[in-house]
């Protein structure tokens, strides 16, 4: 079954603070998802829906190492982000925590609304035509779709993983 997702559009440079804002990190992630990227997007939470796509430029997820920032965009059901490139610190809590990333040089050439699927090549736009992105290994897919490390981790212990 292939489920089609809308994009969310955003720029080069997109940090964690943006994601996570530092002035709600007191609070639990339903209350800093409801500010992420609200000083970017402050039409974001109100509008994304489960499964919708953010396409954004390079260096998504620079700034400090805060889990939240990938925590949020889980809350609020984001399906993944393609970008050109992710902060390394950033790409490693995403898929801890079962967010998607993918790397896919030609990200910025999707738009703001533009309905997509994600194939194991790649970004498939609506006229059928693939954005090719770096191939994903198992390991992490496999956190993807356990829904984070922990989750893989319990699955491994309880028997019922088998990678």
């Amino acid at each position: 079954m292939t489920t089609t997702s809308r994009v969310w559009k955003l720029g080069a440079d997109v940090d964690t603070d943006a994601l996570a804002p530092g002035a709600y990190m007191k609070n639990g992630i339903d209350v800093i998802a409801q500010h992420c990227l609200e000083a970017l997007r402050p039409d974001f939470t109100a509008g994304v829906r489960p499964g919708d796509v953010l396409v954004a430029g390079p260096n998504f997820g620079i700034g400090s190492s805060r889990e939240q920032a990938a925590g949020a965009l889980v809350h609020l059901g984001v399906r993944a982000v393609v970008a050109p490139s992710f902060s390394g610190l950033f790409f490693r809590n995403a898929f801890n925590l079962g967010l998607l990333l993918l790397t896919c040089a030609e990200a910025e050439q999707l738009q703001e609304g533009d309905a997509v699927t994600l194939v194991s090549a790649g970004v498939q736009r609506a006229d059928g035509s693939v954005l090719p992105c770096q191939p994903i290994p198992d390991f992490l897919m496999d956190m993807v779709h356990a829904g984070g490390l922990m989750n893989v981790l319990k699955q491994r212990s309880q028997g019922t993983h088998h990678a």
